[in-house]
């Protein structure tokens, strides 16, 4: 799981990175437009011309696959759904491509559709829905890249990750729809792709509490990539808490979460709640029958991100017991 999940991550944060930048200009979309006719691929070089303000008017990048002139000659002119699954919003360069385990899902513009990576790192070519894609990138400019493919992708492609694929397996039913929706409009989505990608082990537990991070705040966190789960995991905590609960905890509670060893610890200043030391900026952001979000305007840190001195008092501070008031929920 450890692989794919810190994929995921990198994902998500390359998506806030880039759409920190300025959107594709008109000059990048002909200039690809013209490469692209004259390497053998004129009909999506057409195509690009055409759709570019109807697919991705604000798009600050993008990874196209583009099928070949007697693909589109089989096909005919393809729908404009057809073309968005085409299209992906993350700019993908062939070395990270060829890192991707098999099963790895890509995101594209064609909603609630993702590409399959078909390929193992260890060949020596690279195939999305059992296509594989040109061995160099036809257009690279570090924010659009093409790559050419044979034939269209078939939106109804599925493949079932092998048993022994780094221990993980990519869920097509996306039951957090509505909860990264809601996160996204409030300026979560590095936490609302997370639960998109369903990246978190949830165990046993079927209940769950997200405390969000803004994507500004968490984005400035997420510099060493091997921290990535661990940041993600401690913000989730195994049971269904709306802000009614968490206020009826006194001062020294501790509710477990799942990153191994870190429990969010209660306490209260100037008699506002606080978690680590950081107050709910927004409480029940998003609620449903077994998950509820609450949106925070700092990271949870761990005891030992501040001083060394941290570490010695890490039990004492965040090991303490829920004592006076216990909710109806298993932890």
């Amino acid at each position: 799981m450890a692989s794919s999940l810190l994929f995921t991550l990198s994902l998500l944060i390359s998506l806030v990175v880039y759409s920190l930048s300025s959107p594709l200009s008109s000059e990048t979309i002909l200039d690809a437009s013209e490469i692209l006719a004259d390497t053998g691929y004129l009909s999506m070089s057409l195509t690009l011309e055409l759709v570019s303000d109807t697919l991705f008017p604000n798009s600050h990048s993008l990874t196209i696959f583009a099928p070949s002139d007697p693909a589109f000659m089989a096909s005919g002119q393809p729908s404009l759904a057809l073309l968005q699954f085409h299209f992906s919003p993350i700019p993908m360069s062939l070395e990270t491509l060829k890192s991707l385990p098999y099963g790895t899902e890509i995101p594209t513009m064609f909603q609630g559709h993702s590409l399959t990576v078909t390929s193992s790192p260890s060949d020596d070519r690279v195939s999305l829905n059992n296509v594989d894609i040109t061995p160099l990138p036809i257009f690279d400019d570090g924010f659009l890249i093409i790559y050419g493919i044979r034939e269209f992708f078939d939106p109804d492609f599925e493949v079932r990750a092998p048993e022994s694929s780094f221990g993980c397996a990519f869920l097509r039913t996306n039951s957090f729809g509505n909860a990264s929706e809601a996160l996204r409009s409030g300026g979560y989505s590095l936490m609302a792709g997370f639960l998109d990608l369903q990246a978190l082990e949830t165990k046993k537990s079927t209940m769950m509490t997200v405390f969000a991070p803004t994507d500004q705040v968490l984005g400035n966190r997420l510099g060493n990539f091997s921290e990535y789960s661990s940041i993600f995991l401690r913000h989730v905590v195994p049971c269904r808490l709306l802000w009614t609960d968490l206020v009826k905890f006194n001062d020294g509670a501790a509710l477990p979460t799942h990153l191994g060893g870190f429990s969010i610890n209660i306490t209260r200043s100037g008699g506002i709640l606080m978690l680590n030391g950081v107050p709910v900026y927004y409480p029940n952001m998003y609620i449903s029958d077994w998950l509820v979000v609450h949106g925070l305007r700092q990271v949870l840190a761990v005891p030992w991100e501040g001083t060394q001195e941290g570490i010695a008092g890490a039990t004492d501070e965040f090991g303490g017991s829920i004592e006076d008031y216990t909710p109806d929920y298993e932890f």
